[in-house]
């Protein structure tokens, strides 16, 4: 469940980010579209880390250390 919710919002993430690409192309700076799109992936990003922080703090995930 953890999983799909972290994957969740990377595809929101990534959708948000293509759409203000798509939006960037199509209306050349005519419309907020764009810099609405990107500050929804914005607030996604930030969102997700606070996300993870929390469970972390709660116990709910481990985070693991790379051993070499």
């Amino acid at each position: 469940m953890k999983t799909l919710l972290i994957v969740a919002f990377l595809i929101l993430i990534l959708w948000n980010l293509g759409a203000g690409l798509y939006y960037m192309l199509v209306d050349k700076g005519e419309s907020k579209r764009t810099v609405n799109a990107l500050t929804r992936r914005i607030v996604l990003s930030i969102a997700l880390i606070l996300l993870i922080v929390l469970a972390h703090k709660l116990g709910w995930i481990e985070f693991h250390g790379v051993t070499a």
